[in-house]
């Protein structure tokens, strides 16, 4: 395909993105820069080095702590950049800041009785999902593990392992002094409460994990092998690895970042 035809595409198609998104600012802002990056492969491909670069120095300029220190430390950083987007994009949890926080707190914090807790499909059953296994693979990544699939007892034993500080993960995130009920009162009304994030999030996080892990191995570097370019090939892994590449995000690399298998 020629370029000003993709161009014409890519502009068609964040058109009509947009007259569907009305006025989200941040939809079509992310939505611009996709079509920009689309219609210009070669610029993309310049502006993936760099940013592969500055994300790789600052990554090993910053992270210094191993072990579970580590991975406390940007399992923190994963806490906040969550928290810090659900105050940006919901106006719910604006609304819950103020008032007595002690208190309000300590009626948030209900042991649930029900399983559905009120929110979307999508968001318990893939959003919490993904957010546990970033936390998952915080922790692989800050143990040393194999990033790679590889069915062994020591592969499933890590992941295990990994699941289980996923679920505590989510438990901090649920009802720990800086979770949804601390921050923005969730619980406080008792159908906002329920089992289903408690269960799900670390069952998903070990399922995505080694899903991921099996499309990394098998289906990312498959079409890897058939292109040389950089950005379809970032595109591929962000798309089909979305935990690693927001846990990668976390902890100050690019987000398509591989330890074994650099994009040059």
């Amino acid at each position: 395909m020629r370029g000003d035809t993709l161009e014409r595409v890519t502009h068609w198609i964040f058109g009509r993105v947009r007259h569907r998104a009305g006025r989200r600012p941040c939809v079509i802002a992310g939505l611009a820069l996709l079509c920009a990056l689309a219609a210009r492969p070669a610029w993309s491909q310049d502006a993936i080095d760099d940013l592969d670069d500055l994300t790789t120095a600052a990554g090993a300029s910053g992270q210094s702590a191993t072990g579970w220190r580590g991975a406390l430390t940007d399992s923190f950083r994963l806490l906040m950049m969550e928290h810090a987007g659900r105050i940006a994009f919901q106006e719910k949890t604006r609304r819950e800041l103020g008032g007595p926080f002690f208190r309000d707190y300590a009626r948030s914090v209900k042991w649930p009785r029900k399983w559905e807790d009120g929110d979307a499909w999508g968001v318990n059953y893939v959003g919490h999902p993904i957010h546990g296994a970033a936390a998952s693979r915080i922790w692989l990544d800050h143990t040393d593990h194999d990033p790679r699939f590889d069915n062994t007892a020591a592969y499933w034993a890590s992941r295990g392992i990994a699941a289980a500080w996923a679920a505590g993960y989510s438990m901090q995130f649920e009802f720990g002094p800086l979770s949804e009920a601390s921050i923005g009162n969730v619980g406080l009304d008792p159908a906002t409460t329920g089992w289903v994030d408690h269960v799900i999030t670390p069952a998903g996080a070990f399922a995505f994990t080694v899903g991921e892990d099996v499309l990394d191995r098998y289906f990312i570097t498959l079409v890897e092998r058939h292109t040389r370019n950089r950005f379809y090939r970032a595109v591929i892994r962000v798309i089909f690895n979305p935990s690693r590449s927001l846990a990668n995000v976390t902890e100050g690399r690019s987000p398509w970042f591989r330890p074994d298998r650099p994009l040059r």
